[in-house]
């Protein structure tokens, strides 16, 4: 048996996503690249993203229609690593992830809400001069975490 597989998962989504395009990109980037699930936080979004290799039939997707309602959900064990540009982020590049993680992003034109921050335990960013598109970003991420050893 893998223990790997049980041992470690993590999923990704967006706090009030802009666009169906981005949450369909982030979808499918997610899906090559393991998520063992995706979500959203809010309704800003249309309810059909464009997801051209149905990731939501292949993968759990939840959705929340709170910040709350997302954190008092979050997996047994799993930490939030919230993804934002801000001073107090660390660097992606030295960040060691978590075995168990849910990654969130925020969108592009308003990022993460200020409790989302807070709450994190832990707050990464990685070395842009302006805020990314939210499927790219979270591209970046989950490609990181591939080639990265998650810690224990």
């Amino acid at each position: 048996m893998n223990n790997n597989f049980t041992n470690e998962f993590f999923g990704i989504g967006i706090q009030n996503g802009k666009t169906p395009e981005n949450l369909g990109v982030l979808w499918r980037s997610a899906q090559n690249l393991g998520a063992s699930f995706i979500f959203t936080i809010g309704n800003r979004y249309a309810k059909q993203a464009s997801d051209t290799h149905d990731a939501v039939k292949a993968m759990p997707y939840f959705h929340y229609d709170t910040f709350d309602d997302f954190y008092n959900n979050l997996p047994k064990g799993a930490r939030l690593v919230a993804v934002e540009l801000t001073d107090t982020a660390e660097d992606l590049e030295t960040f060691n992830h978590s075995r168990r993680c849910v990654y969130l992003l925020g969108a592009e034109d308003h990022g993460l809400s200020k409790q989302a921050i807070e709450k994190a335990h832990f707050l990464v960013k990685f070395k842009s001069e302006l805020s990314l598109n939210v499927a790219v970003a979270g591209s970046i991420v989950l490609y990181d975490r591939g080639i990265s050893k998650p810690r224990s």
